[in-house]
């Protein structure tokens, strides 16, 4: 006879472990850091409000 909470036990321990590696932050980090990923479709725009600030300090002493 199958030992019907063995087998959710077991099956809900893997699903478990799955879904904690699956949502790690640095799963798809090659170094190992937690540092934001750079946005393909964001290209040529900076990302934070720092980045903006300091392209538009390029500009200016361009200018």
């Amino acid at each position: 006879m199958i030992d019907y909470f063995t087998l959710a036990l077991t099956h809900g321990l893997m699903l478990i472990a799955i879904w904690r590696l699956a949502f790690r932050a640095d799963l798809d980090a090659d170094d190992g850091t937690d540092s934001p990923r750079a946005k393909p479709w964001m290209r040529g725009r900076p990302a934070s409000a720092g980045e903006r600030a300091a392209t538009a300090r390029e500009r200016t002493d361009d200018a």
